[in-house]
């Protein structure tokens, strides 16, 4: 699990494409302190699993199924990305549930500067809005933020000066493929609240049952 606050950006050195998957190279530094093999970085809010460790770089394996969900797809060696580590169970809780699992992708369509704070309007698909509240949480590219208003066709955040230089928010521009995890709560209570998708399965302890096998007498009727 991870809480949506950068700890660095590092650099796309090498990206080994096949037609299914990839191979990440990242230079960092910062995230590399205590992570071992097998650990996971959110890797622009993608939970990747360290595969190999240098002084000043890991590497990690990309399965089909995330290059389809994100914007690694279109990732190229020199790219910034945001780093962080998974969450310590003693460490602080400074943004919001993070799975690092993305739900899918939008675009960049207007960056707008407002005093101190610079305005990022998102598109996305209606699969995706749906899930997305004025005042929520979501994570864009693994970085937490709070939704400031949602239309038909995308929403809306704004970013302070320090967000935006701490993270590589800073070299998005317009059109820019931007990865988009919801808030999971709102996942949960939608499928708890939907009905099933396949029936239950009918009981067969009817009343002619009992009956038959003498748990009733022949005068009661339970139905």
């Amino acid at each position: 699990m991870f809480t949506g606050i950068i700890e660095e950006t590092g650099k796309i050195l090498k990206i080994e494409k096949s037609p299914l998957s990839a191979k990440l190279t990242i230079q960092c530094q910062k995230v590399l302190k205590g992570t071992k093999i097998g650990d996971s970085i959110a890797v622009n809010g993608i939970c990747l699993t360290v595969t190999s460790l240098s002084s000043n770089a890991f590497t990690a394996d990309v399965m089909a199924e995330t290059l389809r969900r994100s914007s690694l797809s279109e990732s190229t060696a020199s790219s910034i990305v945001n780093l962080e580590r998974a969450m310590p169970a003693d460490g602080r809780f400074g943004g919001h549930i993070v799975s690092g699992h993305i739900d899918g992708t939008g675009r960049v369509t207007e960056i707008r500067q407002e005093e101190i704070a610079v305005w990022y309007a998102i598109s996305a698909a209606p699969g995706l809005l749906r899930y997305i509240v004025e005042k929520g949480s979501i994570a864009l590219d693994g970085i937490s933020l709070t939704v400031a208003a949602v239309t038909s066709q995308g929403f809306r955040v704004s970013v302070i000066p320090h967000t935006r230089q701490e993270t590589a928010l800073a070299a998005k521009g317009i059109g820019s493929l931007i990865n988009i995890e919801c808030d999971i709560v709102g996942k949960y209570i939608e499928k708890l609240l939907s009905p099933q998708d396949t029936a239950a399965p009918k009981s067969q302890l009817t009343e002619s049952f009992l009956m038959e096998h003498g748990f009733l007498p022949e005068s009661t009727h339970l139905f």
